[in-house]
């Protein structure tokens, strides 16, 4: 028989969220995009393509290179009455503009005693594609530990789209990861592609729920952004020896599914954390903490994480720091098997 037709869907995720960005700016005339390039080049990944041609210069705009003023200006800007959607090029900018996510983003709403409103979208891409120290980190964490920030971290196109319009419609600040790959690849060659058809409204999907993508019975892999897509494939090659395991995606990190997580962990005998984030104080040890806590009991965790180390430039070296499918498989034989 011949081989199937190649699929003509050449969407990736960047399409996505400029088709979902452009579906509440049409909704909502309070909502303005601005950042370095997101204008005339449509952002570094294309995530804002075709927003200025449309919305004009008014809603969306370049701003100059300095972190520190646009994360500022879109604090101010929501607390007038917008809602900004701002982008944070690369997460690893984030040392730039901290003060201004860490003591204004995240506790103006309190400090006020809930007087002031600050519905920011903070999108950010994180996560290695050969970038190097300066442009590989995910660093969710550092977020997830600031109190007054949800974090929001999709691993799946309709994710993608379904939370970033449950984040816009927020009145709380939102910080969006973007995984990189997720931005870049696509859609048809995802391990798992939920995306909404072109002409379809996009739905907002919850804020905190975690999510089944995989049922087994031998381990459960829980995970976030695009390390569920890696989990998914290594859950298959599992599979083929022998080992059933379950794939959780988290979602957000913040709100946390703490329920979900001591649900998950008393149906198989393992559980394993995987996070593209660094190890220490991080994703892993919070789900593993939570599960401990929950459950009152010894349970056989184990976590895959980035190695605490900079990111390496060189392709060979960075597939040794951060998970991939393979190391995955390892973790999860190395549980079960021992």
């Amino acid at each position: 028989m011949p081989d199937p037709a190649p699929s003509r869907d050449v969407r990736t995720g960047a399409h996505l969220v400029a088709a979902t960005l452009r579906q509440e700016m049409l909704r909502d005339s309070s909502i303005v995009v601005f950042g370095e390039d997101v204008a005339k080049l449509g952002g570094v990944f294309g995530a804002t393509r075709g927003l200025a041609r449309e919305f004009g210069g008014r809603r969306v705009f370049d701003t100059p290179v300095s972190e520190t003023a646009f994360i500022g200006m879109a604090v101010g800007a929501a607390q007038a009455g917008l809602r900004p959607v701002t982008e944070l090029m690369f997460v690893d900018f984030l040392g730039v503009c901290f003060d201004q996510i860490l003591n204004q983003l995240a506790k103006n709403t309190y400090m006020s005693g809930g007087r002031l409103r600050v519905p920011v979208v903070l999108r950010t891409a994180v996560g290695c594609i050969g970038s190097a120290a300066q442009h590989s980190q995910v660093l969710s964490a550092t977020f997830a530990h600031i109190p007054g920030l949800k974090v929001v971290y999709p691993g799946s196109p309709g994710d993608l789209q379904g939370l970033l319009v449950a984040a816009i419609r927020d009145d709380n600040p939102v910080v969006f990861l973007e995984h990189k790959w997720l931005l870049k690849t696509r859609l048809p060659d995802l391990p798992f592609n939920d995306a909404e058809p072109t002409d379809s409204e996009i739905q907002p999907r919850p804020l905190g729920p975690l999510r089944w993508l995989r049922e087994g019975t031998d381990l459960t892999i829980v995970t976030a952004g695009y390390m569920a897509q890696l989990a998914l494939l290594a859950a298959s090659d599992l599979e083929a020896d022998g080992i059933s395991a379950s794939v959780i995606d988290l979602r957000t990190l913040v709100p946390l599914d703490r329920d979900g997580l001591a649900r998950a962990a008393r149906r198989t005998p393992f559980l394993l954390v995987v996070d593209d984030d660094y190890q220490a104080y991080g994703m892993s040890g919070e789900v593993i903490a939570v599960i401990a806590e929950q459950l009152g009991r010894d349970a056989p965790l184990m976590a895959r994480h980035a190695v605490d180390v900079p990111i390496p430039a060189a392709a060979v070296l960075e597939r040794e720091v951060v998970p991939s499918a393979s190391s995955i498989k390892r973790a999860a034989c190395a549980m079960v098997r021992e």
